[in-house]
């Protein structure tokens, strides 16, 4: 981080420690696009769903679940329970 200056170092630090906030956030943006997508833009929803969820450390047993059932009743049901 020595490259960043001081402010930036603060940046870079709050974004990382609000992470969680950002993912569960993310994730609800999601639930929507996903209901509303088809085909290749509904793929392309759940990858990006399923690696917010690894990112934020959700158990690969209940990611790989509700990636599994394509259901986004389960992923909106995952966000209420982080939020």
């Amino acid at each position: 981080m020595q490259d960043f200056t001081p402010y930036q170092q603060k940046v870079i630090k709050r974004y990382y420690d609000n992470y969680d906030t950002i993912g569960r956030q993310r994730l609800a943006e999601l639930v929507t696009d996903i209901y509303l997508a088809e085909g290749k833009k509904l793929a392309s929803c759940w990858r990006r769903a399923e690696e917010i969820m690894r990112k934020m450390k959700i158990p690969e047993a209940q990611i790989r679940h509700i990636v599994d059932t394509g259901d986004p009743a389960n992923l909106a049901s995952l966000v209420k329970q982080l939020g």
